[in-house]
């Protein structure tokens, strides 16, 4: 797990109140801390990238979306162990919304 700040974000970015996901209507409002976006209070994010290759101290991900020379605060490795116990469920809109994420990202190998 990769633990990175919204660096281009700034503090008036913050949005305290339900909206729908990317203003699209077709999805429910929802309160601040059901977004992983820049609007949270405190403006970091967590990514769970793969590990390519290691040379000496530096790692090679892919699936990292964080801007390019965004610095890390904190690396995690990921035990399923520590994850959800027992079935996870979600809303229909989180896979709507993100059917084409990765679609746009190059650093993903073929």
């Amino acid at each position: 797990m990769v633990t990175w700040p919204f660096t281009m974000a700034s503090p008036t970015d913050v949005e305290l109140h339900a909206r729908s996901p990317r203003g699209d209507a077709r999805w429910p409002a929802t309160g601040t801390f059901v977004h992983r976006n820049h609007r949270r209070p405190a403006q970091r994010a967590t990514s769970f990238p793969r590990l390519l290759r290691r040379d000496g101290l530096d790692l090679h991900v892919t699936d990292l979306d964080a801007v390019d020379r965004t610095p890390v605060i904190d690396l995690a490795p990921y035990f399923p162990q520590m994850g959800p116990r027992g079935p996870v469920t979600v809303p229909a809109w989180p896979g709507e919304m993100l059917t084409h994420y990765w679609d746009n990202h190059t650093d993903r190998p073929a």
